[in-house]
């Protein structure tokens, strides 16, 4: 029997499975104070999912809302559409414009790797698509558990197989990203997917159904039984009772059918026919119909029996909770409805009426003639719980802060500064990725001019002017456990000095802020001092955030994660041409060190070789940071520089080995007067290692004056197999590689 709307106003006292949906009991009783009733089945359905916590913020919201003081005006001028967007939209000039946004599919990738991830790449390529755009290039920060841990052998290879598969299926360059390796991730991999796309001013959509009479349209995939109540629960029984079906949980991704789509969608763009659209990603239609309604200003009447199914035996709710992938609903006036269709048929594009846009502020569901939900969708939508979850600084916080690199031994010989060397760039986090990345198309569709290993990813978006873009993820978790507001703010500073590295303008962010259980005060005073660094220092630095995701409840076993803001800088380049690579490409050119170095060695990589991590993290400073990029970019613009490469993971050590190893040259460097262990593996920010002809020297040495930057000329480029630190030791080049490339190789031995 259907549960309608009468129904459940007749039967007040029906038990409901709401915990089972991911309900608290308040909520519960919030949703039928909201309706003055019970709510039906499916209207229960719709609002466990919008109003879980992956839908809703409710546990972030409050804090989130800071990003507002942080204003809408990039270096470039205002922004085309920020938070609230379904991507942030930036002006990058010649009339173009770029949208971007990152977003987590984390416990889906630990359940099953492969769809995990390739979902995860799906989905964020269709917020992109909804604003307008065509998608252009994707990024992929990972973090698995240690490298020689069973589980991550299991989850590894499966979530970079689904991240290559479906981005290299839909012809999208991977241009970067990260992969790190930490205990606290073991049991919960971070996969976070970032897109970014290309639009005309006048392209921008948005997702508000308005128009009374005008058509809701669902197109592009079958809706199935997969991903069912995924955005607040991992499985679901089914609602009937005589039967219950465990349903999968994890979406099942067809990037064929997304490639399709987007084609689709940009035709039916450019015919001028879609008066608002949005992508199908959590909470599947019940988000869809919802959001839509409420962000336009009268209601919406759908027949979801019209729905086209994968698998007929589908109840209505589980209509409602599906994730099936690679759909999307748009709003189209009653005249446009054949030219619509036609171009949807031209894609092999399924695309069927449901309902239409109608006056007043309900939102109307009918199954077979019968109404299972009468709502207001904006309480679905826009009025889900806000939770003020209560928090303290850490009990442990002084006594981790107070265990410093002070305590550990510097090198005693330089044999052992040598060794420190090779065993940091063999470690996990310093090794060779390219297991990873060689997987991943970072050149397809010909307009990738900068791509993994360099430090930002760079796209061309316009062949006439050679107009750019270039983009960077970054984020050391270990930094923001010793102090998340300096390390939010760490992660920021890195993303903005990669995109400047590369010779580009860094002009917005979107972040991705993955934490432990908002349910625990320690979480919730890391999360909140993460948000006020990022404010903090997107105000400094002129940065506004556009958008992006929260991923809570990341722990296993009650353990947290190590707090994980991952921060995506934009920035633009006015010619691609003017771009500056990461590696050393000639030999005799001088190398130099830009910035200054401090004895800042707490939550390093070189500390993490004594298996330390205490103290606090290099101190951010945006002032340096400004005064950098403007060195970089300028001497970008002026071709001055040969390559640049910021100073973060390993510091000047790991800087050198990379440089040198990119394109096979040697190095002989001076260290500067003082701590040896400090002039090679100190992590002080607003630093890069770049390499210039003897012709620059004066032009560059200019720019670093008039910037305030402090020059260090440190040795020369030689074509010599090795990295000779003058007076102290040597390292074979090929010995390094080998270091460096074995680890991720070996533990992947077989997969």
């Amino acid at each position: 029997m259907v549960d309608t709307v009468e129904n459940a106003s007749n039967t007040p006292h029906d038990p409901q499975p709401w915990a089972e949906l991911g309900l608290k009991a308040e909520e519960y009783d919030r949703i039928r104070e909201i309706l003055g009733r019970r709510p039906t089945g499916c209207e229960l359905a719709m609002y466990s999912v919008m109003w879980s916590e992956h839908c809703s913020y409710k546990s972030s919201k409050v804090h989130l809302r800071r990003f507002g003081a942080v204003g809408h005006d990039t270096p470039r001028g205002p922004l085309l559409a920020g938070i609230g967007e379904q991507a942030g939209v930036v002006d990058v000039g010649n009339g173009l414009a770029v949208t971007f946004k990152i977003e987590s599919h984390n416990h889906p990738s630990y359940v099953e790797p492969y769809q995990g991830a390739a979902t995860g790449v799906g989905g964020i390529v269709r917020d992109i698509l909804a604003m307008g755009a065509r998608p252009i290039g994707v990024m992929d920060p990972l973090r698995f558990g240690p490298l020689d841990a069973p589980d991550t052998a299991r989850v590894l290879p499966g979530i970079v197989a689904g991240v290559g598969g479906y981005g290299n299926c839909l012809g999208l360059p991977n241009i970067g990203g990260e992969v790190v390796f930490d205990p606290t991730y073991y049991g919960n991999p971070l996969v976070n997917a970032l897109c970014v796309g290309v639009l005309g001013h006048d392209d921008l959509q948005t997702n508000a159904a308005v128009g009374v009479g005008n058509q809701v349209i669902m197109f592009g995939a079958a809706t199935g039984g997969d991903g069912i109540g995924g955005a607040s629960i991992l499985a679901s029984e089914t609602f009937d009772a005589d039967g219950p079906v465990k349903r999968p949980s994890v979406q099942v991704g067809d990037p064929f059918m997304e490639k399709l789509l987007i084609e689709c969608c940009l035709e039916l763009y450019a015919a001028g026919i879609v008066v608002g659209i949005q992508d199908f990603g959590a909470a599947g239609i019940s988000c869809a119909t919802s959001e839509m309604a409420s962000a336009g200003v009268g209601g919406m009447h759908v027949e979801l029996d019209l729905v086209e199914l994968r698998d007929p035996t589908l109840a209505p709710e589980e209509i409602l909770m599906s994730e099936s992938q690679e759909r999307m609903m748009a709003v189209v006036a009653p005249g446009d409805v054949e030219q619509f269709m036609a171009i949807c048929a031209k894609w092999d594009v399924l695309a069927t009426v449901i309902g239409e846009v109608t006056e007043g502020d309900r939102l109307i569901i009918d199954w077979h003639g019968q109404t299972v939900v009468d709502v207001d969708p904006r309480t679905v939508a826009d009025d889900g719980p806000v939770y003020e979850r209560p928090w303290a600084r850490p009990s442990w916080q002084d006594t981790l802060q107070s265990d410093t690199t002070a305590k550990l031994p510097r090198a005693a010989s330089d044999q052992e500064l040598a060794d420190q060397v090779l065993r940091l760039v063999g470690s996990p986090n310093q090794c060779d990725k390219s297991w990873i990345t060689d997987q991943y198309d970072r050149f397809v569709r010909g307009n990738s001019v900068l791509a993994q290993p360099e430090d930002a990813g760079m796209l061309r978006i316009d062949e006439a002017s050679g107009l750019g873009i270039a983009l960077a993820t970054d984020c050391n978790g270990r930094f923001a456990l010793l102090n998340p507001y300096w390390g939010a703010q760490l992660a920021l500073s890195e993303a903005y000095r990669n995109v400047a590295a590369s010779g580009a303008q860094p002009v917005a962010i979107t972040d991705c802020l993955n934490f432990g259980s908002p349910e625990d005060p320690d979480v919730m005073w890391q999360f909140r001092e993460a948000i006020i660094g990022l404010v903090d220092g997107c105000t400094e630095l002129g940065t506004p955030v556009t958008g992006g995701n929260v991923s809570f409840y990341n722990s296993t076993d009650g353990a947290n994660i190590l707090p994980t803001p991952v921060v995506g800088m934009l920035g633009i380049i006015d010619d691609v041409a003017d771009r500056t690579p990461s590696g050393f490409a000639y030999a005799g050119d001088a190398i130099a060190l830009l910035g200054t170095t401090r004895d800042e060695l707490d939550g390093s990589a070189w500390a993490g070789l004594f298996d330390h991590l205490g103290g606090q993290p290099p101190r951010p400073d945006f002032a340096a940071e400004k005064a950098l990029a403007s060195v970089l970019i300028s001497a970008a613009k002026q071709r001055l520089l040969s390559s640049a490469h910021d100073l973060s993971d390993g510091g000047l050590a790991q800087a050198l080995v990379e440089s040198c190893l990119r394109r096979g040259l040697g190095a002989a460097v001076t260290l500067p007067d003082g701590d040896a262990t400090v002039a090679l593996f100190s992590e002080s920010p607003a630093r890069a290692l770049v390499s210039f002809p003897a012709s620059s020297l004066d032009a560059v040495a200019r720019l670093c004056s008039e910037a305030g930057v402090p020059l260090t000329r440190l040795g020369e480029v030689t074509e010599l197999d090795e990295i000779e630190v003058v007076g102290r030791f040597a390292l074979g080049l090929t010995d390094v590689r080998e270091t460096w490339a074995a680890p991720l190789r070996a533990a992947m031995a077989g997969h």
